[in-house]
């Protein structure tokens, strides 16, 4: 996988964009090159962007095309393989790159979200910018968007095709809405997106609405508590193993393991990258940043069936699978990862519901295939696992150059006089939510309402035609309140807002059948 035994670096885009201001445009030029090259290639080629892009979600493929036992996507979500299987996705869409000509030398930047520049800017300009100059042509940016070679026919739902995108529907972002799937869906989005003609404005709420997700801080008595995206990316580095570390379901039972002993809430990587995830593609901070013009508007990043089709994906992406090196080098293992066996996320439908060539109900390791991504041994080809994308150096031949995150302080000990609670929300309804949510936490001091964190949900547009999904509808949420004095909490109360595409989820809406509450509120 090495060139002359020399590591592949990937950048970030941040430092391609000072290299082309200070005159060395040819890395920014070369990766706008292979991008425009890869989505210019024929739908039905493999190495097309179509195709790869496809992988993630929509147009379903094999077995979760029509059959409701699976989730419809390959990608994993809510398991032990969200780390591995997105790795080794980045991998293939950098040789992709890689078989334009003249190209053969890109590597996959990533965006450092929590580099100072993002954390004041949002989004590097080389992903928004409008239009590119490249070869003395001005082009649209190949990393802003994509224009769909070939429509993707949802097979959700049956005869309500909410996720359908014909042939030219351009990937947006927030705030615009990209339902265009029946007609009502159609009217509705037009309606919507006239609202918002002028491109650079968009751009600027996008990049403000970043900015809040990253940074936004709560203050009570002149104290920060709650916590930001940012926060959380540097929490999950702390996180004890990698089973809970990789993602939300496995941390979402260790939390509730370890409730009662002190210990803070794990937060794993899955948390900020979700996050992420609907801030690009259309969630406000509750409370923070209200600029959602009507309730329904969504982007193609914040949902699972279409975020693979949005460029921006892999560059967030990259990020993710940077911060997981990172904690591989933190914690001792870049050579080997362990997996509890057994527990909440090593199981096929744990979350989700399996995916394409992965039997329902079958226990997740890390000889687990990676479909449907191949790879050639001995003549031969086989799936990809775990075991062969866990030291990206030996075996993939890439490394990262330095960015944020690299010198992290050891995880904070709790002083006398902090609050050792935890606001647990369990038992949240999946089934009555259209596509992706937020779970906030609030706590009233003295007459005053603070939000003290919110965890972002990805989800699918719709779960009613998931069979699996229907038995894996409950979402639950920890937030820790460890950055609060225990005595000022002794008389708040707590409130919960479920905050869907189509506005604050009531308790009316929260009933199932039998009239019982379907999420819950705890404070341990």
């Amino acid at each position: 996988m090495k060139k002359n035994n020399q590591l592949r670096v990937r950048r970030s885009i941040q430092e391609l964009q000072d290299d082309y201001i200070n005159g060395n445009k040819k890395p920014l030029e070369d990766l706008m090159r292979a991008w425009k090259g890869i989505k210019e290639l024929p739908p039905d080629n493999p190495q097309s962007f179509f195709i790869l892009g496809g992988y993630h979600g929509e147009p379903f493929r094999g077995a979760g095309w029509g059959n409701a036992s699976y989730w419809g996507g390959y990608c994993n979500h809510g398991n032990i393989l969200f780390p591995t299987w997105h790795r080794v996705y980045l991998l293939k869409l950098e040789q992709a790159l890689q078989s334009i000509p003249g190209c053969e030398d890109v590597t996959l930047p990533y965006w450092d979200e929590t580099s100072e520049d993002s954390l004041k800017h949002g989004i590097p300009w080389a992903l928004t910018k409008q239009n590119f100059e490249l070869d003395g042509e001005t082009i649209p940016n190949p990393l802003r968007s994509f224009v769909f070679n070939k429509g993707i026919k949802d097979n959700i739902n049956g005869d309500n095709p909410n996720y359908s995108k014909p042939k030219g529907y351009e990937t947006v972002r927030y705030p615009l809405s990209g339902l265009v799937g029946s007609p009502k869906d159609q009217e509705a989005t037009q309606k919507h997106n006239s609202q918002f003609p002028d491109y650079e404005k968009n751009v600027e709420l996008l990049n403000q609405n970043v900015v809040n997700w990253l940074t936004t801080t709560v203050i009570v008595e002149d104290k920060t508590v709650g916590d930001n995206v940012a926060d959380k990316y540097k929490a999950s580095l702390n996180a004890p193993n990698y089973t809970v570390f990789s993602n939300t379901t496995s941390a979402s039972q260790w939390n509730t393991d370890h409730a009662d002993d002190g210990t803070q809430v794990v937060v794993p990587l899955e948390s900020p990258h979700n996050s992420i995830h609907l801030a690009v593609g259309g969630f406000d901070v509750p409370h923070v940043f209200d600029a959602s013009p009507i309730a329904g508007a969504n982007g193609d990043m914040g949902e699972n069936d279409t975020a693979g089709l949005d460029p921006i994906f892999y560059f967030h992406h990259c990020f993710i699978d940077r911060v997981f090196w990172l904690w591989q080098k933190k914690h001792g293992y870049t050579n080997h990862l362990e997996v509890i066996a057994e527990y909440p996320g090593t199981n096929s439908v744990d979350n989700q519901g399996p995916t394409p060539g992965i039997v329902p109900n079958s226990w997740l390791t890390l000889e687990s295939p990676l479909n449907p991504f191949k790879k050639k041994e001995h003549g031969k080809e086989r799936a990809y696992t775990s075991l062969d994308c866990i030291n990206i150096e030996e075996q993939l031949g890439y490394t990262y150059s330095r960015g944020s995150l690299e010198e992290m302080p050891e995880q904070a000990v709790l002083q006398q006089g902090q609050s050792t609670k935890v606001i647990r929300v369990s038992g949240i309804n999946r089934a009555p939510i259209r596509g992706s949510f937020l779970v906030s936490a609030y706590v009233n001091i003295g007459g005053k309402k603070y939000h003290v964190g919110t965890e972002a949900v990805l989800s699918r547009w719709s779960v009613q035609y998931c069979a699996n999904c229907q038995t894996h509808l409950e979402v639950k949420s920890f937030i820790g309140l460890h950055k609060f004095r225990e005595d000022s909490l002794n008389n708040a109360e707590y409130e919960i807002e479920i905050r869907t595409r189509d506005g604050l989820l009531n308790q009316h809406q929260a009933l199932s059948t039998s009239g019982k509450k379907l999420f819950r509120l705890e404070v341990w």
